[in-house]
């Protein structure tokens, strides 16, 4: 059923999506009340039905907050939810003009970056990128996780990027928003295409993925890193193989993620792994023995970033822990808070990635300790960009004719 909740004051997203889940959330925080923030969260018609969202992280699939309307599951006596199909992934090409995407935020070390993917299969519950989804008129929620968009010119719009007169080389950061390693890349081959134009123009990359599919360019990755254009971190989120099946239904498992670190860096590649995110409550208590794995497996450098809970993603994640860990979520959900000055987040510079407060400087330090004791970060690479070799313009080959 499609419900018009056009206002002037505020999105239907706002209204009519997250009221519920303030509701449950109110609940929640009530002593034993678990049980009542489930049943308002199903009463509300929010939650899609399990056998349909199976293998998926989010439950819920919320009109994105650009949308003049809202969608509420009901039973109208016909049986009709039924015939609902599961979701499915499904590709669609995008082709755009451009394909480096440009930031001035002061506190990422990258200022220009490739996303080959829109949406990822991997279906990271807690994604900050997921409110991306609906700039294309779609759900953060299910649709995040099913409906993708590949953009195979790529390469070919990349070529031509690197080729403008007056570009000056930095490292591309790849991995920052979407994975290029999703499971989708195994059929599209988007990311080998771009690391052979790189690779041509001896242009410097960074890669950060959650996915062991990285090892199937080492090939390239390791002739790369011999000339210092290379390095590739693998987000390591948790080392319980039961709590990464429900919060990343899709990424390689655990031990596969260390085990490409290890194949990264026996071939030379520069290899780092990213405690990320850090979710108090559920996963902080393995920062040091995910930093010591990784070291095991060859990883020299280390980094983390705290649980960010942008626009849609918060009601995704509360949702998402009030099915799978309803006992834990007045802990989670208060220790987040107590990070982001009261709040589900604070977007300001320089605390969005680490937070503030005494439990996020105890974070902060058991991370710098434990790093500190496996000789990680005592070198940070910079990767080279005199060797870049920009290709010859159309004009400069018809000289040569």
């Amino acid at each position: 059923m499609r419900h018009d909740s056009r206002h002037t004051q505020e999105s239907p997203f706002e209204r009519a999506k997250v009221e519920q889940i303030v509701r449950a959330d109110i609940a929640a925080f009530g002593a034993g009340r678990a049980e009542m923030a489930n049943a308002i969260v199903d009463q509300s018609g929010l939650r899609v039905r399990p056998e349909r969202s199976r293998g998926r992280s989010a439950g819920i699939n919320p009109s994105g907050r650009f949308e003049p309307i809202t969608r509420h599951v009901f039973d109208d006596g016909w049986d009709s939810l039924e015939d609902l199909p599961p979701f499915k992934t499904e590709v669609q090409v995008e082709r755009p003009r451009t394909i480096i995407t440009r930031n001035e935020s002061p506190d990422i070390s990258f200022d220009r970056s490739i996303n080959p993917y829109r949406g990822c299969e991997h279906g990271c519950v807690y994604c900050f990128a997921r409110p991306s989804h609906s700039f294309m008129g779609l759900s953060p929620g299910l649709d995040f996780e099913s409906k993708l968009f590949a953009k195979p010119d790529a390469a070919k719009l990349l070529e031509r990027e690197l080729s403008k007169e007056g570009y000056r080389p930095r490292t591309i950061a790849i991995g920052t928003n979407t994975d290029p390693y999703q499971p989708v890349e195994r059929r599209w081959r988007i990311m080998r295409d771009i690391l052979e134009v790189l690779e041509a123009r001896s242009h410097p990359v960074g890669i950060v993925t959650k996915s062991a599919l990285v090892t199937r360019d080492i090939d390239i990755l390791s002739r790369m890193a011999q000339r210092g254009l290379a390095k590739v971190a693998l987000s390591v989120t948790t080392l319980d193989r039961m709590l990464a099946r429900t919060m990343e239904p899709r990424a390689s498992t655990p031990m596969k993620r260390l085990e490409a670190i290890r194949q990264l860096s026996e071939a030379g590649v520069p290899t780092s792994v990213m405690v990320a995110p850090i979710i108090p409550g559920l996963n902080d208590h393995e920062i040091e023995r995910i930093l010591d794995s990784a070291r095991a497996a060859g990883a020299t450098e280390a980094g983390y970033v705290l649980l960010r809970l942008p626009l849609e993603v918060a009601p995704i994640f509360k949702d998402w822990l009030l099915r799978h860990y309803p006992d834990r979520y007045r802990h989670v959900m208060s220790l987040v808070r107590s990070m982001r000055q009261g709040k589900d987040y604070d977007s300001e510079w320089g605390k969005r990635m680490k937070g503030v407060g005494p439990y996020a400087w105890q974070i902060g330090r058991r991370f710098e300790l434990a790093a500190r004791r496996l000789g990680l970060n005592t070198v940070r690479r910079t990767l080279r960009t005199d060797l870049f070799v920009p290709a010859a313009r159309e004009s400069e080959q018809l000289v040569l004719l």
